[in-house]
């Protein structure tokens, strides 16, 4: 994250360079900063590899995410952003790996990931609220993932999708990001009626799916 800073300076400095500080300040203040963060820190970092649940509750580092988050805009803000969306965590425990992981032999969603990703998002809708009335003149918009990823996944045939708890490549249970491509795995033929490209990450289509109902639903949002 603290990269992502960095380059947004490098950014700011561009286009200093090409139209100068007021019309910089302008793009920057009528700008949508998109914040997306927040699902590896749960299905890694804390019940993953990292077992950081061996050492903290959900609710302690639900808050800590929270708080990161928080400070992150902040530090966009005093960069001169003013219209900064922050997407929440989807139903991580539905993913094919945590399927697997998790939910037994009918391999149902992880509910104690489910319950995480929606405290995090309480939090971190609350907190975004409360921060607004703090920033003069700022738009800060927490977007609302868990809910569309849901009704997606429980109405999957409204959506032209048919498979919901296996990812396309390999065995669509366990194999994500470098385990899959042409040279090491299989790949199903029928991509687009998947929701899961692999164990962990949606597919292509789904994300053009779900990103219309975003855009529908939060358009009126921008200033």
């Amino acid at each position: 994250m603290l990269d992502q800073l960095t380059y947004f300076q490098h950014y700011i400095e561009r286009v200093k360079r090409l139209v100068g500080q007021e019309k910089t300040n302008h793009i920057l203040a009528k700008g949508l900063a998109i914040v997306v963060a927040g699902s590896n820190d749960l299905a890694i970092t804390y019940y993953g590899q990292g077992a950081q649940s061996l050492i903290y509750d959900v609710d302690y580092f639900t808050s800590v995410m929270a708080n990161s988050a928080a400070s992150f805009v902040m530090q966009l803000y005093g960069y001169g952003a003013r219209q900064i969306a922050v997407i929440g965590a989807p139903p991580l425990g539905c993913t094919p790996s945590q399927r697997t992981l998790k939910g037994g032999l009918l391999r149902n969603c992880a509910q104690d990931l489910n319950y995480a990703s929606q405290l995090f998002n309480a939090k971190l809708s609350i907190t975004l609220d409360q921060l607004a009335k703090t920033l003069p003149n700022s738009n800060l918009i927490f977007i609302d993932m868990y809910s569309p990823f849901s009704d997606i996944l429980k109405n999957p045939q409204d959506y032209g999708f048919e498979e919901i708890k296996k990812g396309c490549c390999g065995t669509g249970l366990v194999e994500a990001g470098p385990l899959c491509n042409r040279f090491t795995t299989s790949v199903c033929s029928n991509i687009s009626s998947y929701i899961f490209w692999d164990s962990f990450h949606p597919t292509q289509r789904f994300y053009k799916s779900l990103t219309k109902i975003l855009f529908d639903r939060y358009i009126h949002r921008l200033s």
